[in-house]
This record gives structure tokens, C-alpha cells and sequence, in this order.
């Protein structure tokens, strides 16, 4: 495996662990300051050839204020599994990630429990010698709401 391979690899874990751990700022890092962040269709089932009337969410700041925002009060649990990650040129690179998460909100919400499962679709872009991610779309196989 090479070590741009690796440090994706290092990279995507530290985004589901940042996400658990509400550790806003340093998820924040993980991302490029022009990030497109495209979780539209998260609750249902959907495909990368769904289409949205709304934009997807520009920039690492909008992002994890979004993020912060449906998780803070839930404790959530995601996983990513069997990364197919390829360089194409020095700086950049793509992956798919299979993935499932579990969101637990806190009683009186408007949902006890979530579980999903998909596929995260993503291009990293290295700045500085690190890798970032730069563009991420969620897709869902499933989605289980209690």
C-alpha cells in the first residue's frame, strides 16, 4: 500500500472518529476550505444519480456547523469499511467508502434511533503535503428509522 493510500486511509478514520467524539474544530481540519459536502437524501435510501432542488453544503465551515448542529445532542456511531482509493495525479485522489452509522437522539426527539448503510464517494485533494478531503456524497442502501 502506498503512503498516499495510507494517509487517505488515516484521513477517513479520523472523520468518524472526529464525529463521535464532537471534536468540531479538528473535523474541521480534515477538510478543504472550498469542500463540497453533499449528504442530501441521508434519511432514504438514494443514489449518486439522485438529484436535489437544493445545493449541496459549500465549505469545511458550513459543514461541520451542520453537522454540529443535527449531532450535537445525539450520540452517534459511524463506521467505514473496505476503502477503494485511487491516486490519480499528485495531488489528488478519489474513494468509496462502504459505510454504516447509527444515530441515537436524546429522548423527546423527533426519532429514537437511525441506523444507515451506504456508500461515501469522495475526492481528497493534498495541500501542503496533506490530504484533505475535498468533495464527499452520501448514498444510501438503506435506512432503518425507529
Amino acid at each position: 500500500m502506498s503512503n498516499d493510500v495510507q494517509a487517505i486511509r488515516l484521513l477517513k478514520a479520523r472523520y468518524f472518529r472526529f464525529i463521535d467524539e464532537k471534536r468540531w474544530d479538528e473535523l474541521n481540519g480534515l477538510f478543504t476550505r472550498d469542500l463540497v459536502f453533499d449528504v442530501r437524501g441521508g434519511m432514504a435510501p438514494s443514489t449518486l444519480a439522485d438529484s436535489y432542488d437544493d445545493p449541496p453544503i459549500q465549505g469545511a465551515d458550513a459543514a461541520v456547523a451542520f453537522l454540529r448542529k443535527a449531532l450535537d445532542p445525539a450520540i452517534s456511531i459511524h463506521q467505514g469499511f473496505m476503502p477503494e482509493i485511487e491516486i490519480t495525479g499528485l495531488k489528488c485522489a478519489r474513494g468509496i467508502w462502504a459505510m454504516s452509522d447509527i444515530i441515537r437522539a436524546p429522548e423527546g426527539g423527533p426519532y429514537r434511533e437511525i441506523r444507515g448503510h451506504g456508500h461515501y464517494h469522495e475526492t481528497y485533494r493534498k495541500c501542503s503535503g496533506v490530504w484533505h478531503i475535498a468533495k464527499l456524497r452520501l448514498t444510501r442502501l438503506a435506512v432503518d428509522i425507529t
